[in-house]
């Protein structure tokens, strides 16, 4: 007998507990929540205003007029919250109304919805609970049915409360930890109330991802027009936008929401209108043409079929006549998706159908989850204010760890359409193909991140782009802002030293090391011994001379591992570990925290007791987990070294499309093309992100070490930081580099003892 495939398996399992499921509560009631109301594609009208996800009749008055303010983005959380404490801080504090936005999963209070864990499950609990406090118990009508448990409202979803709670927010200025600790002494909800204070509020603080995003500026209630948007840690900001609008999908994920859907379609095929049966049908035959494009075919266990290794890129229109999906009107099944929520609906009947032990994901989740690229992750806040009922407590149990982390499928093919119908011209298509289906993946790529930033610049009255690390600001003017038709008039560039005076810092440029061997990490020199010899000694030196702690770059995780394996092998490692503890950047982002920690004691340690060990060593990778947002401030980081230049890798597909983009599109100047001033501007980019990890306020000092002759180039030098590259000195040899870092640390250690 043959063997089924994991997919049909899944098919047969999960419909089989549905009909089951019918036997026990049968009758047109069951499963309304999760059958997908009839659809008028063409009737917009009919849509109720709402206010900020509010949906009830009662909220419609609470509509007001945004007064002029200023919304101030940042990157993170713990960003935003260090700004807010400023503001505390100011002399402003008690004549300015403030208000910090942040998602459900920052702000929500009920401790039953925390604990869902994911932001999708959190959302859409949220709203079921909206959704139930509207609904009438049914009559009882006598039959021995099988009741399901009463459905919950949200004890803090009170509108009164919230409009008391927005008048405290108003009244004084509060960060995410003060708010939630407000909402629990106030029992009101502080993700509504926020959104209620966000009209007459001057300040509005939150992250830069809700500015960037036009669905999510409307789900959050943000009016830019004839505002202030001021975007601070803006240096990777054309990477945000580019992330967000584009979208990833592996095969495997493809095929799992091929099998859900045509599972869900023929569980209510009964039920459901001609129009929703019409447009499942086409979001299916779509499915099944992205996974012919890439050489496999649905119904099949993806991991068992082969693909023919290789990259393809395609514009949007190729993909659609080489999938074969030419003749489906793709912004009417985008609008779909939108409209019906099918993919909430879909996930609400996977997840109560998959009881019993059932398995709905597929053998690498874990590898999807990476791989999932940034639109299919804020599509989960894009929908927030959708009313998707999801099942209860009682029925959905504990929480699955390895649901909370997986997004659905469908969301995700939802958020490939929504990149796919985003932009034409300026979007590419690229097929990866990687030996078997499941691992096979098509990207949307967006090319020209200023048709998303533009409508922002139109809008506000006035948009202030700012960060400690903004060099090189050349690409930045003319990717993101003469890209999107601003004129040079309009830009006014202000510049600024650093706080510390000039005598505290020492960068140096090394071109050679101990033996005399010259410093050119090079893709073909990197690798070889005599070359990593070298780095040892040079870290070795550097280890002798500096007190507390040293921070050393690589240029990639693979070049990381290689190095360091050849010194453990050589005793190299030995050698520098008698000097300085070693500490390793880790794999998981949950550890990074732990190294930190035992970073910053075992250095107090060492100052504290004397020993042979003056200190600790950190490896750590450019645009890794410590290149950003981590302090070394003071004895932290008394010095960095960057070893080599970390270019991005010039052959991949995605980098030579968007070079040759920028070589179609942009004007050449300089001598280079834009596309490779693009590939410098991406290495210095990350440099200067690295090393501005050091000195972090007034008092501090630090040295920077960069090894690697090619930082002497007088074109790199001017792509640093003016603060650090007017202080930068260049050494063809080591001996003198050597002498003037021992002489930086000999002068401040007689500065404290004076």
């Amino acid at each position: 007998m043959k063997r089924k495939s994991c997919e049909e398996d899944e098919a047969f399992k999960l419909l089989q507990q549905s009909k089951e499921d019918t036997a026990e509560a049968p009758g047109e009631k069951e499963d309304e929540e999760l059958v997908v109301a009839e659809y008028e594609s063409d009737d917009e009208s009919k849509s109720k205003h709402r206010f900020c996800g509010l949906d009830d009749d009662e909220d419609e008055e609470l509509v007001e007029e945004h007064v002029t303010k200023i919304y101030y983005c940042s990157r993170t959380h713990s960003q935003l919250a260090q700004f807010v404490h400023e503001v505390q801080k100011s002399p402003f504090s008690k004549d300015i109304s403030v208000v910090t936005l942040g998602s459900r999963q920052n702000l929500c209070i009920n401790e039953e919805v925390r604990r869902l864990g994911s932001t999708q499950r959190i959302n859409d609990r949220c709203l079921e609970m909206q959704k139930n406090k509207h609904e009438k118990p049914e009559p009882e009508d006598g039959a021995k049915r099988k009741r399901g448990p009463a459905k919950s409202v949200c004890p803090f979803h009170k509108v009164s409360a919230q409009q008391h709670m927005r008048d405290d927010i108003l009244g004084a200025v509060h960060d995410i930890e003060q708010l939630l600790k407000l909402g629990r002494e106030r029992r009101s909800c502080p993700y509504y109330s926020t959104r209620l204070a966000v009209p007459p509020a001057q300040l509005v603080v939150l992250p830069y991802q809700m500015i960037l995003h036009e669905a999510t500026r409307r789900a959050a209630g943000v009016q830019l027009k004839g505002q202030v948007v001021i975007i601070d840690e803006a240096h990777n900001l054309s990477d945000t936008l580019s992330c967000i609008h584009s979208a990833e999908l592996t095969g495997a994920q493809l095929c799992r929401a091929h099998s859900q859907l045509t599972q869900y379609s023929d569980r209510y095929r009964s039920r459901l209108k001609a129009k929703n049966l019409m447009y499942i049908k086409q979001i299916l035959f779509v499915i099944e043409g992205l996974v012919k494009a890439l050489g496999g075919k649905v119904g099949v266990n993806p991991q068992s079929q082969s693909t023919q290794a290789g990259t393809e890129m395609l514009t949007i229109n190729n993909l659609l006549f080489k999938a074969q999906i030419d003749n489906i009107n793709l912004f009417k099944l985008q609008r779909y998706f939108e409209k019906s929520m099918i993919s909430r609906k879909l996930g609400g009947f996977v997840e109560k159908y998959a009881g019993a032990g059932v398995s709905v994901h597929s053998h690498n989740t874990n590898k999807e989850n990476r791989r999932t690229d940034g639109l299919n992750r804020y599509l989960q806040s894009l929908q927030s204010n959708h009313t998707a009922p999801v099942l209860s407590s009682e029925q959905q149990g504990a929480p699955d760890p390895d649901k909370a982390l997986a997004t659905s499928p469908m969301m995700q093919v939802e958020g490939f359409f929504m990149a796919l119908t985003s932009c034409n011209t300026d979007g590419r298509v690229v097929l990866h193909r990687h030996g078997t289906l499941s691992d096979s993946s098509v990207k949307f790529l967006m090319l020209n991140p200023a048709v998303h930033f533009a409508q922002v610049l139109r809008e506000c009255r006035a948009v202030v782009i700012a960060g400690g690390t903004m060099q090189p600001v050349s690409d930045f003017k003319q990717e993101l802002l003469f890209s999107a038709g601003v004129d040079q008039e309009r830009i006014a560039e202000f510049s600024c030293g650093h706080v510390i005076p000039p005598e505290n810092i020492l960068p140096i440029v090394l071109c050679a090391g101990p033996s005399g061997q010259e410093l050119e990490f090079t893709f073909q020199n990197r690798d070889s011994p005599s070359m990593m010899d070298e780095t040892g000694r040079i870290l070795s030196n550097i280890c002798n001379v500096v007190p507390g702690g040293v921070v050393c770059f690589f240029p990639s995780y693979d070049y990381s591992r290689k190095i360091i394996s050849h010194w453990e092998n050589s005793g190299a490692l030995a050698r520098l570990a008698n000097k300085k503890k070693i500490f390793q950047e880790p794999k998981k982002a949950t550890q990074l925290e732990q190294v930190l920690s035992e970073f910053s004691r075992c250095i107090q340690r060492c100052a504290r007791d004397g020993g042979s060990q003056t200190g600790a060593l950190l490896f750590s990778v450019v645009g890794g987990k410590m290149s950003e947002g981590i302090n070394f401030s003071d004895d932290l980081g008394r010095c960095v070294v960057m070893v080599g230049m970390p270019y991005p890798n010039v052959k991949s597909p995605e980098l030579q499309e968007k070079m040759a983009y920028l070589d179609k599109h942009l004007p050449h100047s300089g001598g280079r093309s834009p596309g490779q001033a693009l590939i410098e501007n991406l290495c210095m980019k990350a440099v200067n992100q690295s090393i501005g990890r050091a000195i972090r306020h007034r008092g501090d000092y630090s040295t920077i070490v960069l090894c690697d002759r090619r930082y002497s180039r007088a074109a790199t030098l001017a792509k640093l930081p003016s603060w650090i590259k007017d202080r930068t000195s260049t050494h063809a040899t080591f001996g003198p580099a050597f002498a003037a870092l021992r002489k930086f640390f000999q002068e401040k250690k007689q500065q404290q003892q004076m």
